[in-house]
């Protein structure tokens, strides 16, 4: 390009593979106009990306919003599924609308400060619940549209066959706003009639779904069957995600090999949540104790896509956590005791493109493609998942959306004698 060219952002010399040449990126009216070493244009802006690796920002894809930060109206006894799902259920009975939009909203911000530019968040509706932490996310899905896209999953945490008032108001939350419905077939009496209550309707709005799963060690415990069954019954392929499915960690490698092509053939995505699933599993041990994260690289590895997201944050089913993602692929590196530059690369794309690919969201950084950008202090994804690499700064179509700045040393000044 000639300097006749104008416009309205040039990020400089950032890098977009693993210790890739520096390159330029160029935008404008929100999009991407040009990639390339050394643009000569004129332009509005001009930021110096200092080497930084240039991203399309972090995907979560599985968040709870409604219940984060509530350990101050709960008890943790026994540091188990049962109590976690009890002491919320009587904690979101005193819900109001002010109160989740608040905690959800400096979780939010927290999550774009982390670079993370899209997420899925499961809302309770049930009667105990109602329709005040639906309400609350809405309004927050609008206030924070100018740096992070939310997609709300209409969730029933508690069953259905026992509470048909429940399905009554999933189908209401559908009609108003949600995105998907989401199920949790290990906490119904009926858990098949359940996954069959949850596709009825998907069917009936035509929205994905996505299941809370097998939230176990126990491989023959389990819904997963059903759940296929139902995606290739209904024609609901690539529409449907799962996660948890802890007891796929208790499973030899040539059993996860077969679970993984029943998985990739019926085009079911899977979401393992490691912050939440090492902190439920394994409370019987008091040696050895199982890490009850599904080995979601060689699920990967098999056609499924996956994904690593947050799930909750401090309450308790998590009494942890800040939403950053990057913290969250380094985690389940270690625990799934990851050193290869591929499988690195992998858990990246589980934060990243194949995320997005679960959610079905468009992806990527290229010439004509929307203007969403995140740069990382990292020489690319290799290193930024094993430094937790700090998150630098944003855009969202052209228009920066955080900036957390970069880290200065004071040196002392010397001083002559």
């Amino acid at each position: 390009m000639s300097m006749d060219t104008r416009y309205d952002l040039v990020i400089r010399n950032v890098r977009m593979q693993e210790r890739g040449t520096p390159v330029d990126i160029a935008i404008t009216q929100g999009r991407i106009a040009e990639i390339g070493p050394t643009i000569r244009c004129e332009a509005i802006e001009e930021v110096d990306g200092n080497g930084a690796f240039a991203f399309p920002g972090f995907v979560d894809t599985h968040i709870h919003l409604d219940k984060a930060c509530i350990l101050d109206r709960c008890r943790i006894c026994e540091g188990t599924l049962a109590e976690a799902v009890r002491e919320t259920a009587e904690a979101k009975a005193g819900f109001q609308e002010d109160d989740v939009y608040e905690r959800a909203a400096s979780m939010v911000e927290k999550a774009i400060s982390h670079g993370t530019v899209r997420m899925r968040t499961f809302v309770e509706i049930d009667p105990r619940a109602g329709f005040r932490s639906f309400a609350a996310i809405k309004r927050l899905r609008e206030d924070y549209a100018f740096a992070i896209d939310i997609e709300i999953c209409a969730f029933a945490q508690e069953g259905l066959t026992h509470e048909p008032e429940t399905r009554d108001m999933l189908d209401q939350a559908l009609i108003n706003g949600a995105d998907l419905v989401g199920g949790c077939p290990y906490t119904d009496p009926n858990p098949t009639a359940h996954i069959e209550l949850i596709f009825d309707l998907a069917v009936k709005h035509g929205v994905d779904v996505d299941f809370h799963l097998d939230f176990s060690l126990n491989p023959a415990a389990t819904n997963l069957p059903a759940v296929i069954a139902a995606t290739q019954n209904r024609g609901w392929q690539g529409r449907v995600a799962i996660g948890h499915v802890t007891n796929l960690s208790a499973l030899p490698a040539e059993e996860v090999a077969a679970v993984a092509g029943q998985l990739a053939e019926a085009g079911i995505a899977l979401t393992v949540l490691p912050a939440t699933d090492l902190f439920l599993n394994g409370r019987g041990f008091d040696r050895l104790v199982p890490r009850g994260v599904a080995p979601a690289h060689l699920l990967a590895r098999h056609g499924v896509v996956t994904s690593i997201a947050t799930n909750n944050v401090l309450n308790p089913f998590t009494p942890y956590g800040d939403a950053s993602l990057i913290r969250m692929a380094n985690l389940y590196s270690n625990v799934a005791q990851l050193s290869r530059t591929d499988d690195i690369g992998l858990v990246f794309d589980m934060v990243g493109s194949m995320a997005a690919r679960q959610v079905r969201a468009p992806y990527g950084i290229a010439v004509g493609a929307p203007a969403t950008i995140v740069l990382l202090e990292a020489d690319g994804p290799d290193a930024a998942v094993r430094e937790v690499a700090r998150v630098v700064a944003g855009w969202k179509n052209g228009r920066k959306s955080f900036d957390n700045g970069r880290p200065r040393l004071m040196r002392p000044t010397s001083t002559l004698t």
